[in-house]
């Protein structure tokens, strides 16, 4: 029997095609949407919406769906109470100083559960968004068309949402060249609030964001949640995370050089509970039963497909823990990889190897493998920098860094945690929704073992 985070949680029936509004907002990963359209069917959906406006059959203002490339096509349905509640958490969270509206800059495609809310949250605030070349053009994101769009904001308040690649494009431009450089630091740094989502962010990443003094937040959600709802480890406002343990949980790693289980943290699989929530999927009664829930009171709980670790936060000159833990996301409970025997989290793996200096970015896969059942495999990108590493031209670098992250992933994880299959890429495939093609990677790294 499934454990749950409160006792008699019964499965949530599916929504069906009746519940959409009119003029519902339809989106899916592999059909481009235009964000004009989109605002203006938005603008009659969420104008004058309040936050707190109950509704316990609102009918459905937007449906984010999947290509279905691998499987059934989930349409994840959200009402326009999930779409205000969203927005109110995350000004909440950002509190306000001034008399400033929040105004959003779209840098991702509109059919992207963070582009849409750029749009919806937009509407909610009563401000016009601030759409980017490389939305509605066939021109791809790069400085020149930030700071092009930066250049039309008007409110001192304002906010973006980036993937992390969109970002190290930003910052790997500013260090090329320090004429642009000084534009693209000025314009991240005019912003209240620096969104990242999508896939993680590494370690070098935020540091590198945080040293120029970024307000930059890395998001945790998705479209069943409304977008983010866990901002850098820290629980939105009306927004309840619990963590239930389960059989097959990737290892959760040391807080403070001490095993977790020596602190007051739990570990376990992400249930979330809010007003955030999606109503589930469009006719779709198994996937939806499998994932929300309500309990006799009525709360709603999404079932996530991560593991995560939730555990105490000293208090700023205090020896006290905060009441408020943090959550850090352990990986996708399909992300434990078991090679030899050995259950290894993909996520541990691609953080250990993105701690090196010389790697931006990786991506970890399992690959079917004879003898070890499931082969590690790693994807990494470079930092580019005149001491960057390995080119087709220094063959021997090349192995010399790829001995180097495979005997640094052994020292912190364990030997069976070393990658058998180790590939350099310039540069990630991208989904449309840029995010890293992990299909179109797995591919790669996929060849690059049955070649070596």
């Amino acid at each position: 029997m499934m454990n749950t985070p409160v006792p008699g949680l019964m499965p949530s029936p599916a929504p069906q095609e009746v519940a959409l509004h009119p003029q519902a907002v339809q989106v899916r990963a592999d059909q481009p949407a235009d964000p004009h359209a989109m605002l203006g069917a938005f603008e009659q959906l969420l104008g004058g919406y309040a936050a707190d406006a109950g509704a316990a059959a609102e009918p459905i203002a937007l449906v984010v769906g999947t290509s279905g490339s691998t499987g059934t096509p989930k349409r994840t349905a959200l009402t326009a109470r999930a779409l205000a509640a969203s927005a109110a958490a995350t000004e909440q969270f950002f509190g306000s100083n001034s008399d400033a509206a929040s105004q959003w800059l779209l840098a991702l495609p509109a059919h992207y559960i963070a582009g849409a809310q750029v749009l919806a949250r937009s509407v909610l605030a009563g401000t016009a968004p601030v759409i980017a070349r490389s939305v509605i053009e066939p021109v791809h994101f790069s400085p020149e068309v930030f700071l092009q769009a930066v250049e039309r904001m008007s409110s001192a308040r304002r906010f973006i949402s980036l993937v992390p690649t969109q970002l190290h494009k930003l910052l790997e431009s500013a260090d090329a060249d320090s004429h642009l450089g000084a534009d693209i630091h000025e314009a991240l740094s005019s912003f209240t609030g620096i969104l990242l989502g999508g896939a993680p962010a590494s370690a070098d990443l935020l540091a590198a964001a945080s040293a120029l003094g970024l307000n930059t937040v890395t998001t945790y959600g998705s479209a069943e949640t409304a977008g983010g709802c866990v901002y850098s480890g820290s629980v939105l406002p009306g927004v309840r995370v619990e963590l239930v343990p389960e059989e097959g949980m990737p290892t959760a790693p040391n807080i403070g050089g001490k095993p977790a289980h020596e602190e007051s943290a739990q570990v376990g699989r992400i249930w979330i509970s809010g007003a955030h929530l999606a109503s589930g999927y469009i006719g779709d009664a198994a996937r939806t039963a499998e994932h929300f829930f309500t309990a006799a009171d009525g709360t709603r709980w999404y079932r996530t497909d991560d593991y995560g670790l939730l555990s105490p936060v000293a208090a700023p000159d205090s020896n006290e823990n905060c009441s408020e833990p943090r959550l850090q996301v352990l990986g996708r409970s399909d992300d434990v990889l078991i090679s030899g025997g050995v259950k290894i989290s993909a996520r541990a793996v691609a953080t250990v190897l993105e701690e090196h200096p010389a790697v931006r970015e990786a991506c970890v896969v399992g690959l079917p493998d004879a003898r070890w059942g499931t082969a590690i495999a790693a994807a990494v990108t470079l930092v580019p920098s005149a001491d960057a590493a390995p080119t087709e031209n220094s063959p021997a670098l090349t192995e010399e860094l790829c001995a180097k992250l495979r005997a640094r992933c052994a020292e912190k994880l364990g030997a069976p945690a070393a990658p058998k299959q180790l590939s350099i890429l310039p540069d990630f495939p991208l989904t449309s929704t840029g995010k890293p093609d992990r299909a179109e990677i797995y591919s790669i790294l996929d060849r690059d073992y049955r070649q070596g």
